[in-house]
């Protein structure tokens, strides 16, 4: 089977892709390994940001369904000491230009805004090819094979579509988190719930080490990211199909700090799941090859920062805008693109330009020293 437009991956960044060529009259088809759309869970909030995020959703012409989406308040945060001690707190007022939603809402509004058809699930990517010229030769794991005159890879971290440009491959970055979950937070867990606020918390210790994250979900949900600077073995010890086992040895990291901060493992209502975390090379680029793109992880991934969300709808809808200013000449449409991409992603992985925008140009004295003591052991 031959088809114009093939984007692999339905995660943000293919959906929008898909979606933005839909609103220019253009079909593409998604393929995606995962069976149907509630096959896992899809992570937990985004803060999608107006200088990125918010302009592909308005590309995309969802700008209405997308403010329905957003969850009130939790643009607020607090940063606290391992005692539990406020450092600086920031109430949501509205004016953050970062409204914060459900990352599986997002991706569902983004379904509902395709064609039936559109996505083909249960479809996993065995291996693809160049068949010269400009065509690829996609083959899934079920023995079908597709051929099309534009691939496009938004297949996140382990791309199989990103070794017909690069041979850069993911990184650990040295960096891991815990995640954990408590639901129903203001009722079954009201001390932990009041010390995590409003939207986002973030609790740090004497040692840069050994953080925790978390924020306030829809429904009363805290989610938490207890986060490590540890080697790969440091965790290869850890028994995690023992839950209680895990779950004490996690906590016993955090020995001495406050008990509403430590419930966020100790009290949590799912096994600690572990995630260790990845990059490509800052400033990762390629040569034009015809026919082939990445966009999202694929493309520059880096460790979380705010940004990856945002960056990989960006990059789907001004993809898809390049493809509709150039109907007649693909490599003028992706090069278009790349040229533009290749900058923005590199910008936004420095990290004080991340503070900077949550802070307004105002970062506070103690974060600033925090953050200065974390890049000093990295």
């Amino acid at each position: 089977m031959t088809t114009s437009v093939t984007i692999i991956g339905a995660g943000l960044g293919g959906l929008m892709l898909a979606r933005v060529l839909h609103v220019h009259g253009i079909a593409a088809t998604v393929y995606e390994a995962e069976a149907s759309p509630t096959a896992r869970a899809q992570g937990g909030m985004l803060d999608i940001h107006d200088y990125n995020g918010q302009i592909a959703v308005r590309a995309a012409g969802l700008m209405d369904e997308f403010e329905g989406l957003i969850l009130e308040g939790r643009q607020a945060m607090r940063f606290v000491e391992q005692d539990g001690n406020v450092l600086f707190e920031k109430d949501d007022d509205g004016s953050g230009g970062r409204p914060e939603v459900q990352r599986g809402e997002l991706r569902q509004m983004l379904l509902d805004s395709l064609p039936e058809g559109t996505v083909q699930w249960g479809r996993k990517v065995k291996g693809v090819r160049a068949l010269g010229g400009g065509p690829h030769e996609v083959s899934f794991a079920d023995g079908s094979t597709v051929v099309t005159s534009l691939l496009v890879g938004a297949d996140g971290a382990w791309s199989k579509v990103r070794p017909l440009l690069s041979d850069a491959t993911p990184e650990y970055t040295g960096d891991s988190f815990i995640e954990t979950y408590l639901f129903d937070a203001d009722v079954r867990h009201p001390i932990v719930a009041k010390a995590v606020g409003g939207g986002m918390m973030s609790a740090h210790g004497t040692s840069p080490d050994r953080q925790i994250m978390a924020h306030r979900e829809k429904d009363a949900t805290l989610h938490a990211y207890v986060m490590f600077t540890e080697p790969l073995e440091w965790f290869d010890a850890i028994d995690f199909t023992d839950r209680a086992a895990a779950t004490a040895r996690i906590a016993r990291e955090f020995d001495g700090w406050a008990t509403e901060i430590t419930a966020l493992i100790t009290d949590s209502d799912t096994p600690p799941n572990f995630r260790g975390l990845y990059t490509l090379p800052i400033g990762h680029r390629w040569d034009r090859v015809p026919g082939v793109t990445l966009i999202g992880d694929a493309a520059h991934l880096t460790a979380p920062n705010g940004e990856g969300a945002n960056l990989a709808m960006l990059d789907g809808a001004e993809l898809a805008r390049s493809l509709a200013a150039h109907p007649d000449d693909v490599e003028a449409a992706l090069t278009e693109y790349e040229q533009a991409m290749f900058p923005r992603s590199e910008a936004t992985a420095d990290e004080p330009v991340i503070l900077e925008s949550l802070f307004g140009g105002e970062i506070p004295d103690a974060l600033l020293g925090l953050f200065a003591q974390h890049e000093q052991t990295h």
